[in-house]
């Protein structure tokens, strides 16, 4: 008989790629995450790993293990689905990885509506960045994530997870409002040359707000660089950069700096993804019900 933990390891490490990713998700040591491995091919009667260098490779036997296994773990969500929904009140643990926008913007009100309404079910929070936070549902490390896509970006696409759209915001420029300040541009061609702040290299904002520039005509001037958009707010009101924000930072609130159309009025899309196999469970929809009525009762330029 192969033991389902075990399996979980494997299913792991395909996922992960080393040993060490495995050991640090599941919070074992690298040594005990081998000893598990070799004793579930003593079980299996194959080989399942062949070292490639310093690192291991599965076997072709060892994938159709984890092929198995990932619908075992998939009927074993289902079965905690079904015994919560089988409850009378909604309780357990709901983990959501969130971007940093939406953790300020529209988290906080759903938490409150939660705990009024579902007072046993703990909800925790982690901010994520989206394409981690996907990765990390999938690999069951979280229920369920708050993502954002820009447009004409796509990102990987997980079969195991589903999508249900929460909300759209305008993406706009951001310079200063105060008239003297030393960095003003009215247009996006306008901030040509000018000093910008952007999140760091390989966000799907960065490479949107890169490429928007550049069909405008210039590269961008990158001074400043951080995933803190908070910051981002600070630099520009300050007059130190000029940026592009989503509308969604303002939520709840008044911009504290100028605001300006983009060519094409663009809009981001923000979403939740959970995996198929658990998006029925009843903290999960109360968690996504939330969210929703958060977004509805924000009175910001959000539309669901």
């Amino acid at each position: 008989m192969l033991d389902v933990r075990r399996l979980r390891l494997l299913h792991e490490l395909k996922l992960r790629g080393t040993v060490t990713g495995v050991a640090e998700a599941l919070a074992y040591s690298p040594s005990s995450v081998s000893q598990q491995l070799a004793a579930l091919e003593r079980e299996a009667g194959v080989p399942l790993l062949a070292k490639a260098g310093r690192r291991v490779q599965l076997t072709a036997q060892a994938e159709i293990l984890v092929e198995h296994t990932a619908r075992i773990l998939d009927l074993l969500d289902e079965a905690q689905s079904d015994l919560a929904s089988s409850l009378t009140t909604v309780a357990g643990v709901v983990r959501i990885a969130v971007f940093q926008s939406a953790a300020h913007a529209i988290v906080p009100a759903a938490l409150n509506l939660l705990a009024a309404d579902y007072p046993d079910l703990r909800v925790e929070v982690t901010e994520r960045e989206p394409e981690l936070g996907l990765f990390e549902v999938s690999a069951r490390d979280f229920d369920l994530v708050i993502a954002e896509q820009y447009p004409g970006n796509t990102r990987r696409l997980r079969s195991n997870l589903d999508r249900v759209e929460l909300a759209s915001d305008s993406i706009r420029l951001a310079t200063s409002a105060n008239p003297d300040a030393r960095v003003a541009a009215r247009s996006l061609e306008a901030a040509a040359g000018l000093p910008w702040v952007m999140e760091p290299q390989g966000t799907a904002a960065r490479t949107w707000a890169v490429q928007l520039c550049r069909e405008a005509g210039f590269e961008p001037d990158v001074r400043f660089e951080t995933a803190d958009l908070i910051a981002h707010i600070r630099l520009i009101a300050s007059g130190a950069a000029v940026g592009i924000l989503p509308d969604l930072v303002w939520a709840g609130g008044s911009p504290s700096v100028r605001l300006t159309a983009l060519p094409g009025t663009p809009r981001r899309s923000i979403f939740t993804s959970a995996r198929r196999s658990s998006a029925s469970r009843p903290g999960v929809v109360a968690c996504r019900e939330a969210l929703a009525r958060a977004v509805a009762a924000s009175g910001s330029d959000l539309r669901p």
